[in-house]
C-alpha cells in the first residue's frame, strides 16, 4: 500500500532518492496516527539524536496529558523563534542574508549532507496543501519518525492531506526537510532555517525542532515567494467578521508588527468585574474613564496571522481574502491564572481532540493548563507559552473568503507627556487616506515594549508589510504589490489604532476594541467632512471630532491627544517629529529604480513634509 501511495507523488530526483533509500516511510492517514507517533506509546517521550562529540542530545520532551501532548525544550533558547533564523541558500535575487555571507561557505554541500542523513532515518512523510485546499499549493514535510510532535504541529497549522486522499500526480511545490542535529554539527547550536528557491519548487531546511521559524513562518515565506512572483500577497493580518446587535455585518482586517494587536482583535472586549469597560487610566493623575455597553457585537474569527489575498478571490472594489492557515499558533503568556480567558481555557481543558501545547508545565496523565507556564529560570516564566488549536475547534470560525470593509493597522505606543515627549500621540482611531495606509505598511513600527523583540529602545521597523522577517525575496517588489493592492480596492477603508498608551492614558488594547464596536455599528456609513479634522501630524491622517457609542461619548482627549493637559501642543509636536524622522529614515531604502512611480511620489511627499491634502491628491480617499 505504501508503494501504491508513493506512486501518486511526482518528486524531485533528490527527494525520490531519499524515499527509495530510507529504511521506513510512514505516510499518516489521520491526526490521531500522528499524535500516537509523537508519543511512541509512552507517557513521557524524549526526542533526541546522536551528535558526534556530544553523544545523545535530548532536543525536546513530549508528555502525554489528558487533553493533549505537551512539548518542552531543555534549552530556554529553543522555546521561541530566533528572529535571525532565516537565511537564503540559493543564488537568486534577495535582500536577505545569504548562507555564504553568514557562514563563509556554500550551502550546497550541507544540503547534500542533509539528504544523506535523512536517507538513514525512519521517516514520516506528511503531504499538505500550503495555504489551503482551494488556493494552496502541494507540499510535503520529510521528518524523522521520532519528531512526530513537529509533524503534528504542521498538520494542525496547515492543510493536512491523509494518505488515502493524496491525488494522482501530487507534485510538491514546497519541500520541508527536518534535520535537528545539524544545529549542533554545523550551526553552533543556533536555530537556522535555510530557504532554497528553485524554478520548479521551494525548499525549506529546518535545522531545529521549534516549529515557529519553519512549520509556521517557513510556510509563510513560501507563500510570500509565490505571491512575489505572481504579484499578490499573503498579508500579515488577522480578520474578524463583526455582527452588531442590529445584525449589521462588518469585516475588519488588522495588520501590524508583532504585538500590534492581531490576535487581540479577535477577543471579546475586556470588562471590569461589575461589567463596565475601563477605557483609559491617566498615569499622572490616576483619572479613569469608564463606559457601559450592555451588548457587545458577536465576533466570528476569520484569520489570526496569515490572510491570503489570492488574485482568484478578487471580485470588485473591496479586498477579498481568506485564512491561509488550518490552525492557529496561540501564545498564552497573558493568561496567568484561572479565569483570565474563560472561552480559551474551556476549549483547551476539554478540547474535541487532543491538542499540542508548547512551553507549558505538565506531568504525565495530568491536565495541561494554559496558565501554568514553564520557567526559563527560577521565578522567570517563559514568555512564549503556546497552544496549537485547529480552527475547526473554534466557535463561529469563518473559513470562506470575506470582503474586507476596513483595514486597520496597530502600533504599540509609549506614554507621552510634557516631561517625556514621545510618539505616543496617536488618537484612539485615526482615519488614513490610502497613500498614508501604504506608508504605515512600509515602515511597520515594532513599537513600545514589544513582547517579541529583545531590544525596544527607540523606534525600529518590522519591515515591509510587517511580514518582511519571513520573506526570502525583494522588499521593493513586495512594497509595489501592497501599493497596487490598495489602488485596486478603493472601497476598502483604512484606520490606524494605537495600543498601550494614548498620550498620558494607559489604554492597553482598548482602542481597537472600541473602534471595532464603533465602526460595526456605523455599518457601511461614510464619514461626513464635518465629522473629521485633519490631524496635527499629517502622518496620522484625520482625527474624529467626536465618537459616540450607544450614548457613551468618548473623551475628546483620547481622540486628539494634544488636548490632554499632560501633553499639550509642544509635546505633541515633538512626538510628531519623532514619527516623521522615523518614517524618513525607513522610507529612503525603498527609493530604487524598481519602485512603482506612484509609490515614489508618495514617499517623496513624506520626505518633503507633505500635507494631508498632498497625500489625498495622489490617491483619493473613499471614507
Amino acid at each position: 500500500m505504501k508503494t501504491a501511495i508513493l506512486d501518486r507523488f511526482v518528486f524531485s530526483d533528490e527527494v525520490r532518492d531519499i524515499i527509495e533509500n530510507a529504511p521506513e516511510i510512514i505516510i499518516p492517514e489521520s491526526r490521531k496516527e500522528i499524535l500516537d507517533l509523537a508519543i511512541a506509546g509512552r507517557d513521557l517521550f524524549e526526542v533526541g539524536y546522536e551528535v558526534p562529540g556530544k553523544g545523545f542530545v535530548v532536543e525536546a520532551t513530549v508528555t502525554r496529558c489528558k487533553n493533549g501532548l505537551v512539548v518542552n525544550y531543555p534549552e530556554p533558547y529553543m522555546r521561541r523563534r530566533d528572529p535571525n533564523a532565516l537565511v537564503v541558500g540559493d543564488n537568486l535575487e534577495t535582500d536577505k542574508p545569504r548562507f555564504r555571507e553568514r557562514f563563509g561557505k556554500e550551502f550546497e554541500p550541507i544540503r547534500q549532507e542533509t539528504f544523506e542523513w535523512l536517507k538513514k532515518q525512519e521517516l514520516i512523510l506528511l503531504p499538505f496543501m500550503a495555504g489551503g485546499y482551494d488556493y494552496g499549493y502541494p507540499a510535503v514535510l520529510i521528518a524523522p519518525k521520532n519528531a512526530g510532535f513537529f509533524v503534528g504541529g504542521l498538520a494542525d497549522l496547515q492543510f493536512f492531506v491523509p494518505a488515502s486522499e493524496v491525488p494522482e500526480n501530487f507534485k510538491p511545490k514546497l519541500y520541508m526537510f527536518l534535520a535537528p542535529p545539524f544545529r549542533h554539527t554545523h550551526f553552533d547550536g543556533k536555530q537556522v532555517v535555510v530557504h532554497y528557491r528553485h524554478n520548479s519548487h521551494y525548499e525549506i531546511f529546518s535545522y531545529n525542532l521549534y516549529p515557529g521559524p519553519s512549520a509556521k513562518k517557513g510556510v509563510y515565506g513560501f507563500l510570500l515567494h509565490v505571491g512575489e512572483k505572481e504579484k499578490w500577497v499573503t498579508a500579515h493580518a488577522s480578520a474578524v467578521k463583526v455582527i452588531t446587535p442590529y445584525e449589521n455585518e462588518l469585516v475588519i482586517m488588522h495588520e501590524g508588527a508583532s504585538g500590534g494587536g492581531k490576535s487581540e482583535i479577535l477577543e471579546e472586549i475586556h470588562r471590569e468585574p461589575d461589567g463596565r469597560i475601563k477605557l483609559a487610566e491617566n498615569i499622572v493623575t490616576g483619572e479613569k474613564f469608564y463606559m457601559e455597553l450592555k451588548q457587545s457585537c458577536v465576533l466570528m474569527p476569520v484569520a489570526d496571522d496569515m490572510f491570503m489575498c489570492h488574485p482568484k478571490l478578487q471580485t470588485g472594489k473591496k479586498l477579498v481574502a481568506k485564512d491561509a492557515e488550518a490552525g492557529w499558533f496561540i501564545r498564552v503568556d497573558h493568561i496567568t491564572e484561572y479565569g483570565s480567558a474563560p472561552d480559551l481555557e474551556r476549549l483547551t481543558i476539554h478540547p474535541p481532540e487532543p491538542l499540542i501545547f508548547l512551553n507549558i508545565y505538565a506531568v504525565p496523565n495530568s491536565t495541561a493548563l494554559i496558565w501554568e507556564h514553564i520557567e526559563d529560570e527560577p521565578g522567570k516564566p517563559c514568555p512564549n507559552p503556546r497552544v496549537i488549536i485547529p480552527k475547526r475547534f473554534m466557535k463561529n470560525a469563518v473559513s470562506e473568503p470575506v470582503k474586507v470593509d476596513v483595514r486597520s493597522f496597530g502600533v504599540r505606543t509609549p506614554p507621552c507627556t510634557k516631561e517625556k515627549p514621545t510618539y505616543g500621540i496617536v488618537g484612539l482611531m485615526q482615519i488614513l487616506p490610502p497613500a498614508l495606509a501604504w506608508l504605515w505598511r512600509l515602515v511597520a513600527p515594532r513599537g513600545h515594549a514589544n513582547p517579541s523583540i529583545v531590544s525596544t529602545k527607540g523606534m525600529t521597523s518590522e519591515g515591509v508589510g510587517s511580514f518582511w522577517p519571513f520573506s526570502s525575496g525583494k522588499m521593493v517588489r513586495l512594497a509595489n504589490i501592497l501599493l497596487e493592492q490598495i489602488i485596486d480596492t478603493p472601497e476598502t477603508r483604512y484606520i490606524l489604532v494605537p495600543n498601550q498608551y494614548i498620550g498620558a492614558y494607559k489604554v492597553g488594547f482598548m482602542p481597537e476594541w472600541i473602534a471595532r464596536e464603533y465602526l460595526s455599528r456605523r455599518g457601511g456609513g461614510r464619514f461626513r467632512p464635518d465629522q473629521l479634522v485633519p490631524s496635527k501630524c499629517s502622518l496620522l491622517g484625520f482625527s474624529l471630532k467626536e465618537m459616540k457609542i450607544e450614548g457613551n461619548t468618548i473623551p475628546k482627549e483620547l481622540l486628539q491627544p494634544h488636548l490632554q493637559s499632560e501633553v499639550g501642543e509642544e509635546a505633541y509636536e515633538k512626538g510628531a517629529q519623532e514619527l516623521k524622522d522615523f518614517f524618513k529614515r525607513e522610507l529612503k531604502k525603498f527609493l530604487t529604480e524598481d519602485l512603482n512611480p506612484v509609490g515614489r511620489e508618495i514617499i517623496q511627499c513624506c520626505l518633503d513634509d507633505g500635507s494631508l491634502d498632498d497625500y489625498l491628491k495622489i490617491i483619493p480617499m473613499n471614507f
